[in-house]
């Protein structure tokens, strides 16, 4: 069997493994994945992207974390993850939002529709899982 690798532009597969490797999400993304093709890894991508464009629209546009657009947005973001990757519970949408600005390489992918909107995505994340 050849060894399965997403492709993606910056493939982080190694340090996935190394961090969740044996977790039943990592499972659950490894099966739900494994028979992804080129453009279904493109389009799952893209799609998520466009959420966080969403997000800098709203930022940008004035609205507050709390409101029912952005609420929504956050929304549509765990059903896509789950959709696409994993079961993406409350807990990991939190520890999800918590990375998006501890983790350098993930603000600057996101911020990289509008500085700030890391942070952003993350506030309304907490606002909606409660943490």
């Amino acid at each position: 069997m050849a060894k399965r690798k997403p492709p993606l532009e910056n493939n982080h597969e190694d340090e996935i493994r190394e961090r969740w490797g044996g977790t039943p999400v990592y499972e659950e993304y490894r099966e739900k994945t494994k028979e992804y093709s080129r453009g279904q890894w493109a389009a799952a991508n893209l799609f998520m992207m466009t959420i966080f464009s969403e997000f800098a629209d709203c930022m940008n546009a004035g609205a507050e974390v709390s409101d029912s657009e952005v609420q929504n947005l956050v929304d549509r973001l765990q059903a896509h993850i789950t959709k696409y990757y994993y079961t993406c519970t409350d807990d990991i949408l939190s520890g999800l939002g918590k990375m998006y600005v501890a983790d350098e390489r993930f603000r600057k992918n996101i911020d990289k529709y509008g500085e700030g909107t890391a942070a952003f995505v993350a506030e309304a994340i907490a606002i909606k899982t409660g943490v």
